[in-house]
C-alpha cells in the first residue's frame, strides 16, 4: 500500500470506505447532497429518456476521486427505473470479458464503467459499435476460415467515470453524449452530508462537530466520512460518544490533520518546494524525487486540494508555493531583491 493511500485525507477509495459508502449512498437525486447544475440538468435528460421511452446517452463522469461518481451512476439507474450492472477499466482484460457483460443487459440498462480511461485498447475498440449502433462484431476461429459475426444489442446507457479525462482516446470520448464534471463541495455541503452520514450510523453529532469535520473535508465527501469515522471512535472512547466541536478538533489534532484539512504530508510537499527551492519554481520531476512520490501521485492526489486552496500554484517554470503557503506554515518568505540575488549566485 502506497503512502497516499494511507492517509486519512487521501481521496483514493480504501478497503474501509466500500463498508461505510454502501450504506450511505443516497438512492435518489433528491437525496443527493452537491452538484446542483449537474442535477438539474441530469433531472430534465433522465425525464425526457423515459417520456421517449428510450435509453439515457451515454454520460461521462470525470474529476477528481471520492466525490461521488459511483453514488450519482447508482442514482441514475434508479431513478431510470432499470437495472444497474458496475465494473472497472482494469477489470476487463479481454474483449471476450467486455461482449459477455454487454451482450447480458436488458433494454435500457445501465452499465457503470469506472476508471475507464484504464480500459485496454482493444476492450475499447468493442465499446465504439456498442455506444454508437448498439452492436458488436467478434470473430469466430481463425486464419483464412475465420468470420465475422455482428450481435445486436439492446439500447443501453454506458456511465463511464474517471478521474483523469485527459487520458480518454477521442474516439471513447467523442461518443459520450452528456459530460458532467463534480466540483469539490462547499462546507455547507459537506455539513450536510456529515450530518447525514452520523444519523445514518447513529452516531450523536452536534451542529459544531459536523461543521469542524466538514471544515477539514478538503471538499471531498469520502474524507468526510472517513474522518466522521475516526472521531466517532474518539468521541466514544473519551467524550460519551458525543462529537461536539472541541471533540472533533481534539480527535483530529491527535491525526494531524489541520484547519483547512492538510496533514503531515501535505506540509511536506510544501515545505520542500519553500526550504529545498527557495519556493519555486520546481519541476514536478524533481519534486517528485525530492518528496519520493511518484509524479502522477502529486499531480493528482496533493496538487488538486492545494491549487485550490491557493498554496500552490503551477507555472511554465514547475510549482511555487504561495504567500499563502508560507503564511499557513509560519515561513518567512525572502524579499524579491533576496530571491533576484540567490538566482544570480546560482
Amino acid at each position: 500500500m502506497s503512502a497516499q493511500e494511507e492517509r486519512i485525507v487521501s481521496a483514493r477509495r480504501r478497503a474501509e470506505d466500500l463498508e461505510i459508502e454502501a450504506g450511505l449512498r443516497p438512492r435518489r437525486l433528491s437525496a443527493y447532497i452537491g452538484q446542483e447544475q449537474v442535477k438539474q440538468n441530469l433531472a430534465i435528460f433522465i425525464e425526457a429518456a423515459k417520456e421517449r421511452g428510450e435509453a439515457l446517452d451515454h454520460v461521462l463522469l470525470y474529476g477528481p476521486p471520492g466525490l461521488g461518481k459511483t453514488t450519482l451512476a447508482g442514482v441514475i439507474a434508479n431513478e431510470l427505473g432499470v437495472g444497474f450492472r458496475m465494473t472497472s477499466g482494469p477489470a476487463i482484460e479481454r474483449q471476450g470479458d467486455l461482449v459477455a457483460i454487454l451482450t447480458n443487459l436488458e433494454p435500457r440498462d445501465v452499465l457503470f464503467i469506472d476508471e475507464i480511461h484504464r480500459l485496454n485498447r482493444t476492450v475499447e475498440e468493442v465499446l465504439y459499435p456498442a455506444m454508437e449502433d448498439f452492436a458488436v462484431d467478434i470473430v469466430i476461429g481463425k486464419g483464412p476460415s475465420a468470420r465475422s459475426l455482428r450481435l445486436e444489442l439492446p439500447p443501453f446507457t454506458l456511465i463511464g467515470a474517471t478521474t483523469r479525462a485527459g487520458m480518454l482516446t477521442s474516439p471513447l470520448r467523442d461518443r459520450f453524449g452528456v459530460l458532467f464534471r463534480l466540483e469539490f463541495y462547499t462546507h455547507a455541503e459537506l455539513t450536510a452530508i456529515v450530518q447525514r452520514a452520523a444519523d445514518v450510523l447513529g452516531v450523536e453529532l452536534l451542529p459544531d462537530g459536523a461543521a469542524e469535520i466538514a471544515r477539514r473535508a478538503r471538499g471531498t465527501p469520502r474524507i468526510a466520512n472517513r474522518l466522521l469515522k475516526r472521531v466517532r471512535d474518539y468521541a466514544q472512547v473519551r467524550a460519551d460518544g458525543v462529537i461536539t466541536g472541541d471533540v472533533a478538533r481534539e480527535a483530529l489534532a491527535m491525526l494531524d490533520v489541520d484547519d483547512l484539512g492538510l496533514d503531515r504530508t501535505d506540509r511536506a510537499l510544501l515545505l520542500t518546494i519553500i526550504e529545498k527551492f527557495d519556493g519555486g519554481p520546481v519541476g514536478v520531476e524533481t519534486l517528485a524525487a525530492a518528496t519520493g512520490e511518484e509524479v502522477e501521485t502529486i499531480e493528482d492526489v496533493y496538487e488538486p486540494y492545494l491549487m485550490q486552496l491557493g498554496y500552490l500554484e503551477r507555472t511554465p517554470r514547475g510549482r511555487r508555493a504561495t504567500a499563502l503557503a508560507y503564511q499557513h506554515l509560519g515561513r518567512r518568505r525572502a524579499s524579491t531583491a533576496q530571491r533576484g540575488l540567490f538566482d544570480e549566485e546560482a
